[in-house]
């Protein structure tokens, strides 16, 4: 147990509909609590803002690890956040909507309480955006809403590329694009909204099919990973797709990202992120609700969980100390 209860929050999708043997939001909230923590809940929907303070409307929860009865909930109660929690995850899963902006942006006026990831770099850290900082690392890459660009950039690829929506998550909107397709117009009319939305295109990968590489980092450094293995007819590795998890290691290239992205990652408050690596080349910087805890647990037979909220722990009183001086 650590050595003082912290109250947690977790704003969050609904949790009476999660996966508890997937979802490493029920996996982190179960750990708070086994270190003693109190543990809070709440949907983005019961944030509000009161004489320019961020209040809540919260329900404490008790969780346990039994499918159809793993929270009870108390009564609802008004939080202030910063008077009455010390910590804040934001784990509300994309779409990067008008709402999510919106409940992001209230969570960036706490002023004592530690939110979880920072509120104001998850804003403009868009998933698929942050990584473009590092093109070396990445696959080629165009952002864009123009058809036109997409079809040029095609073009200047050989013929084959990936395209997504730059606010969605787990492969929602990935399409796998070829110069032949006669889909191909229709499906970059759609991905674009008619050229209304950006997105991103990359240079199509062929090693995605020996796996994804998805790896967890705590302020920089690798907490654990997992490679997605995309099953047969299907180019995206995503678990909930049907790609497969298998055990992984780091290797050289996966290194020598994790060193690049850790001092960003640490300037810009990005305390938990889950990066994707294929081929050795960065794709995405996943900072709104990483997952694969779960996963690799059961892989690896590790509480990775457990060492993450532990890290929670100290960065909460280094945040209390910064506080006090």
């Amino acid at each position: 147990m650590s050595n003082a209860s912290l109250a947690m929050l977790f704003v969050m999708d609904p949790i009476g509909s999660i996966d508890i043997d997937k979802d490493t939001t029920f996996a982190l909230m179960l750990a708070a609590q086994q270190r003693g923590h109190r543990v809070f809940y709440c949907e983005p929907s019961e944030l509000s803002v009161e004489e320019g303070k961020p209040i809540a409307r919260v329900q404490a929860v008790a969780l346990r690890r039994e499918v159809g009865r793993h929270a009870d909930l108390g009564a609802p109660r008004t939080f202030s956040l910063d008077d009455d929690a010390d910590v804040v995850f934001q784990r509300k899963d994309p779409p990067v909507d008008v709402d999510y902006v919106t409940a992001t942006q209230i969570l960036a006026l706490c002023r004592r309480a530690l939110v979880l990831n920072r509120p104001d770099t998850v804003i403009w850290a868009n998933e698929k955006l942050y990584a473009v900082q590092f093109p070396d690392l990445m696959p080629e890459t165009r952002v864009a809403r123009r058809i036109a660009e997409f079809i040029d950039f095609l073009a200047k690829l050989g013929g084959e590329m990936i395209v997504k929506p730059l606010g969605g998550k787990g492969g929602e909107g990935v399409f796998h694009l070829r110069h032949d397709d006669r889909n191909l117009f229709s499906i970059l009319e759609q991905v674009t909204g008619f050229g209304t939305r950006w997105a991103m295109a990359q240079r199509y990968l062929p090693e995605v099919r020996q796996g994804d590489k998805r790896i967890l980092l705590i302020d920089g450094d690798p907490l654990g990973a997992v490679l997605r293995v995309p099953a047969k007819g299907e180019t995206r590795a995503n678990l909930h797709v049907g790609g497969t998890a298998a055990t992984t290691s780091l290797d050289a290239r996966d290194r020598r990202i994790i060193e690049r992205l850790r001092p960003h990652l640490q300037r810009d408050g990005l305390f938990f992120v889950g990066i994707d690596v294929i081929g050795g080349r960065l794709t995405e910087v996943n900072v709104t609700s990483p997952t694969g805890i779960q996963e690799i647990n059961q892989l690896e037979g590790v509480r990775l969980e457990l060492r993450l909220i532990e890290a929670v722990e100290t960065r909460a009183a280094q945040h209390k100390a910064a506080l006090s001086k």
